[in-house]
């Protein structure tokens, strides 16, 4: 099955791919106007898709884990990488990196928001001019129009201690203005509908 970028909302486009190692469909975002692309893959049209649109200027990761085809990005169109200064530790073959600490003001408007629990560089992206958020690895929707939640306990060291932090980090990310939230590991939720879920996952699990 060939999935292509679909705009979202105006200006967002998302592209689903299946990861070849673990065989679980990821989701990449462009911001068109931006210049930026989150957690990017190489989507099944290829870097012309992406150039039909604009080419980013610039790369934002999540997390540390989520590299993935950015230096295929890096290398077609002088795109910069940027990842939380915390997952600084996975990047030790020269990779094109750069590293911002949680809190900072990104390229393209987009701020960066300390989740942290899961791994230490875990990141949500506020990006207001869309009035949406990104999320890396801490809540997943598997099936394409499953429900959301946390990541599997067996994915996680110490599963109430990791879903106390989620839960603390992820009230935080509520108190910001947005609607859509954008996810590495499922489809995103789009409108309301995104911030409604997260409300749902955190006061489950409070």
């Amino acid at each position: 099955m060939m999935w292509r970028m679909r705009e979202i909302l105006p200006g967002v486009w998302h592209w689903p791919t299946v990861h070849e190692r673990h065989g679980i469909e990821i989701s990449s975002y462009l911001l068109g106007s931006e210049e930026v692309v989150i957690d990017p893959r190489v989507p099944d049209g290829g870097l012309e898709a992406v150039e039909a649109i604009g080419p980013p200027s610039v790369a934002i990761l999540t997390n540390r884990h989520h590299y993935r085809h950015a230096g295929r990005f890096a290398e077609a169109f002088g795109t910069r990488v940027l990842v939380n200064r915390l997952g600084a530790q996975e990047f030790t073959a020269g990779e094109p990196v750069e590293f911002f600490d949680a809190g900072d003001e990104l390229p393209g408007g987009v701020r960066s928001v300390p989740v942290g629990a899961l791994c230490a560089d875990e990141t949500a992206l506020f990006i207001p001019a869309h009035r949406a958020v990104a999320v890396a690895d801490g809540l997943v929707r598997w099936q394409p129009e499953g429900p959301l939640d946390f990541v599997p306990d067996m994915l996680m060291h110490d599963p109430e201690r990791t879903k106390r932090g989620l839960v603390e980090a992820y009230r935080r990310v509520l108190d910001l203005d947005w609607d859509t939230l954008l996810l590495a590991h499922g489809r995103p939720l789009v409108g309301p509908e995104g911030r409604r879920e997260m409300a749902r996952v955190v006061g489950g699990h409070a």
